[in-house]
């Protein structure tokens, strides 16, 4: 059978790459160590738990969700992003539920994108955003980040022409894989630019609270008026520790929000109702479990930063994600080689940068969601595979 082209042309996902080396050298025997993939290693609270326990005995929790979310979630977001962010939102028209802000994220260019659109995505960059386009019809157009601009993109530098043609820019601060930040002046400035070429904002926010160093991660909605031209897009999975329970939220500009709401009744039937609820309960609690969580991430990217500056890579401490992104050694040029090194000669797995786009070549991405002595375990190895001395 002939597969259609969109299938053709979806490259292995990054994850799924680093999923099939961890595997074959587990099949050898090794004891592999993953910086790869950010998913925490720290358990959801237990009293998120509690709640879900106590919702999954009700029978109502077991028939189909309303795509929408429950009403009680959608204010229960409301609620948090007033007291977060102050900001003020309609929870009956300016917020949906997801299946995860991946899902939200994967269908959104549904909403704008016609064959042949162009979509603005920062580069390097989550994947899900050049995907999503792809499975529209829609052409990429790459903005280059880069490490002299504090990988913040120069908007103002994006050809006039460009940025009329496209249909919307995804934004990500803070950023995956980078862990740059970006404080409420460039947002200001990123929706005047918007404005003035008639581009929606996709802002992704999913690492909101997973903040460092007194950083406090903005909204874009905080700008008075990015309401009429942005969307954006959080999740409880890294604020909560809530990965494996996959709930999110898109909230904003009406229009998107109802648009996005109606592609996703199509597609799917919403997130489970004791899964909401869960959420509630922690949207509305009392936020201690991020602040120790966020000491646990501090203590670990600390310790990350002092032993690979020794090795020779440079690197900066994020203020923010669950990431380190450093720089290759001097004389390294292909980060995809320098990984597959890695794993092959120590067992340790990092994320080549060339995997978030061209402007990631150079650079590798470590995920510090791994246990302390699993953390002092790999970094042990990279000294030794940096020194020469053979590891495995």
């Amino acid at each position: 059978m002939e597969l259609a082209r969109r299938v053709q042309q979806l490259p292995p996902y990054l994850f799924a790459r680093i999923s099939a080396l961890i595997a074959e050298q587990r099949a050898k025997g090794v004891d592999v160590i993953s910086f790869g993939i950010g998913d925490p290693d720290l358990a959801t609270p237990d009293y998120i738990l509690d709640s879900l326990k106590r919702a999954a005995d009700v029978p109502a929790n077991h028939r189909y969700p309303e795509t929408e979310g429950l009403p009680e979630f959608r204010e229960a977001v409301a609620r948090w992003y007033a007291r977060r962010h102050g900001v003020t939102l309609d929870p009956q028209t300016e917020v949906v539920s997801l299946i995860g802000s991946k899902e939200g994220i994967g269908h959104f260019p549904l909403v704008l994108v016609d064959p042949g659109d162009s979509v603005l995505i920062t580069d390097p960059g989550y994947p899900v955003y050049e995907v999503g386009t792809m499975f529209c019809g829609g052409e990429s157009v790459k903005v280059p980040l880069t490490e002299e601009d504090g990988w913040l993109p120069r908007l103002e530098d994006i050809p006039e022409d460009v940025a009329r043609r496209a249909k919307f820019i995804w934004l990500n601060y803070p950023n995956n894989p980078t862990g740059a930040v970006a404080d409420l002046a460039f947002f200001e400035q990123a929706v005047a630019w918007a404005k003035r070429h008639d581009v929606v904002i996709a802002h992704d926010l999913a690492y909101s609270e997973v903040t460092f160093d007194g950083y406090v991660a903005p909204s874009i909605l905080e700008v008075p008026g990015a309401r009429e031209i942005a969307i954006e897009f959080n999740s409880l999975s890294k604020s909560f520790n809530m990965t494996g329970w996959r709930i999110g939220m898109a909230v904003g500009n009406a229009t998107l929000v109802d648009a996005l709401r109606r592609v996703k009744s199509n597609l799917d039937s919403g997130v489970p109702q004791a899964v909401q609820q869960m959420a509630i309960t922690a949207l509305d609690g009392p936020g201690d479990s991020i602040l120790a969580h966020n000491e646990v991430y501090r203590r670990r990217r600390d310790r990350a930063v002092e032993v690979l500056r020794a090795l020779g890579l440079h690197v900066e401490p994020p203020k923010a994600s669950l990431y380190i992104w450093a720089r290759l050694p001097e004389g390294e040029r292909s980060s995809a080689d320098y990984a597959g090194r890695l794993i092959a000669q120590t067992g340790v797995v990092v994320t080549p940068g060339i995997s978030y786009g061209p402007a990631g070549e150079g650079y590798i991405r470590l995920s510090l969601t791994l246990a302390d002595d699993r953390v002092e375990e790999g970094l042990r190895r990279l000294a030794s595979f940096a020194r020469g001395e053979q590891v495995l």
